[in-house]
């Protein structure tokens, strides 16, 4: 069993549990565990806007060098840039700084493998297995000539990843009107310049001038109150918040309804031309039942995965499917990127808005949500670990699902980044909703806490 990763690699608070030792060592063990060793393998390192970032990528440097690795460094990117970059490249894989949406004391390393993607469980599994041995991270490692080098990418290695998004677009968007919060986070330089200077959109954008510490402070797709607050000043189409490492992104309508990543993926299936033919789309058991029902209603069926876009990927190749992705804001659209793009996901977004013809108050009312209410308990981290073997919990949960059924649906379940468990209830009447939470909450606390 993984202790050390979660569902989106390793996480935690940059130079407590997150410290520059480990972030070595996991270098070396990522290069010690690939497929098929290459003599002076490449890798790619990005990394967001915190702080903490240029600690945690100097570490990662040492490891890779120390056996011998190419190591080209990009900057502060999205994450899905970096994805992308490796994929169309021969690097040996890349690693991604960031805590995404959580604070800027918090840090984390999200590794790809050599096609870009996340590493499978497998290979984490053995990864935290030779870090148990630390002896076996000095075997084999090279001296003189044969130690690697660092050097930074050029400029123009994203230049083909930004003429991809654009090539990925059915309409022209020249002349929409957009208000972009960027989180202070790895979007800051990015988005601007793709939306305004590629594409010729009206921009303006708030939260973009990130100093180590204000990313997702108060902003990005965590806050979407102050996206709302900012469009009344404005006359926009409409608000597109990211998170601080750009791999998903939420909106807000003029009218400041919001616009989350269940209703993304309708939209999208329904009015993008290379998707209306889809008949299956993968979401989460996050996903909301109205969301489900609607599609039902368009004649397209919902196939849920655990939490996790590494899931959503599985299920969508297992499949062959092209659309598919989380409530959060996470999509992926698999004819051109193998992970979560918010780039990606506003242009198309964007796109299907302008193809429906239709006012987003029209659009919205096609996607029905019911209300849904989440809760996070702090646990301890056995208790997090053995929560589903406690007999009275799983007793109430049963018993509240019974009560639920035909109605709406429960689920509990670890969280894969922090030792919370979490508790959400959904249905057709909020008052039963509040009660069935409260009541389970109150279980996890009284036996897990």
């Amino acid at each position: 069993m993984r202790k050390l990763f979660g569902t989106d690699g390793v996480r935690g608070l940059a130079n407590r549990d997150l410290t520059p030792e480990m972030a070595l060592q996991l270098a070396q063990a990522f290069i010690q565990t690939l497929p098929a060793q290459e003599t002076a393998p490449r890798v790619y390192i990005g990394k967001d806007s915190r702080l903490s970032g240029d600690m945690l990528e100097a570490a990662l440097i040492a490891g890779f060098t120390s056996l011998g690795c190419q190591v080209e460094t990009l900057g502060v990117v999205p994450t899905p840039a970096v994805a992308w970059v490796v994929r169309h490249s021969d690097a040996a894989g890349g690693v991604m700084i960031s805590a995404s949406h959580n604070p800027a004391p918090d840090n984390g390393l999200k590794f790809f493998n050599s096609k870009g993607e996340k590493l499978s469980d497998e290979r984490e599994l053995a990864i935290e297995t030779l870090l148990k041995n630390p002896l076996s991270l000095a075997a084999g490692r090279p001296t003189g000539a044969g130690v690697g080098t660092v050097s930074q990418a050029s400029p123009l290695t994203l230049k083909p990843y930004l003429e991809a998004l654009m090539a990925t677009l059915p309409v022209s968007l020249k002349g929409t009107r957009v208000l972009l919060d960027t989180a202070n986070g790895a979007t800051s330089f990015i988005a601007p310049t793709l939306f305004k200077e590629n594409l010729g959109m009206q921009v303006d954008v708030l939260n973009h001038t990130p100093d180590g510490l204000n990313i997702n402070q108060d902003c990005g797709s965590t806050h979407l109150e102050v996206l709302k607050t900012a469009l009344k000043t404005g006359d926009y189409d409409l608000g597109i918040a990211f998170d601080g490492d750009g791999d998903r992104c939420l909106a807000v309508t003029p009218e400041g309804q919001e616009i989350d990543g269940d209703k993304i993926l309708y939209f999208c299936a329904r009015y993008l031309p290379e998707l209306q033919t889809q008949t299956e789309i993968v979401a989460t058991v996050m996903s909301n039942l109205g969301f489900e029902k609607a599609l039902e209603k368009a004649g397209k069926h919902l196939l849920r995965t655990q939490v996790g876009d590494r899931y959503v990927l599985e299920a969508m190749r297992e499949k062959n499917l092209a659309l598919g992705g989380e409530q959060s804001g996470h999509v992926i659209f698999l004819k051109h990127q193998i992970t979560g793009d918010g780039l990606l996901t506003a242009l198309q977004l964007l796109s299907a808005w302008k193809l429906s013809q239709k006012s987003w108050a029209e659009l919205l009312a096609e996607v029905p949500s019911y209300p849904q209410l989440l809760k996070n308990v702090v646990v301890s981290a056995s208790a997090h670990r053995t929560w589903q073997e406690n007999p009275v919990l799983q007793a109430a949960i049963e018993t509240c699902t019974r009560q639920m059924e035909g109605e709406g649906r429960i689920l509990v379940r670890a969280s894969g980044t922090e030792p919370k468990i979490r508790v959400m209830a959904e249905g057709r009447e909020l008052h039963t909703v509040h009660a069935v939470v409260d009541e389970l909450v109150a279980v996890v606390e009284k036996e897990l806490v």
